[in-house]
């Protein structure tokens, strides 16, 4: 079976409907996260495709959007997760802690 982007195309759907619903984001939006989507799931697939003796899984992600394929022993096809790295631009970053001695 060859693996692209349209193969998932029904978990692509559903993310984007979830993204709509649900999630709130400055950097990217709606149209731009499905184009990210569709970038991110083949990234995975060349991950996947290329996993090395053992391994299970091809992960690919991006600041906002985190997607894993994992190998499923009773089908060709792997699973496919679509994760929503939720974060706040107002946040703040830690402070490094400065050394003693040092200012």
């Amino acid at each position: 079976m060859e693996l692209t982007a349209d193969t998932f195309a029904h978990e692509i759907a559903e993310a984007m409907q979830n993204y709509d619903r649900y999630v709130v984001c400055i950097d990217k939006p709606p149209d731009e996260c499905e184009d990210s989507l569709r970038r991110l799931i083949e990234k995975a697939i060349k991950a996947y495709v290329n996993r090395g003796e053992g391994l299970r899984h091809g992960i690919a992600l991006d600041r906002q959007v985190t997607v894993i394929l994992s190998q499923v022993d009773h089908s060709d096809r792997p699973m496919c997760g679509v994760y929503f790295n939720l974060s706040s631009p107002y946040h703040r970053q830690q402070q490094q802690a400065v050394p003693e001695g040092k200012v």
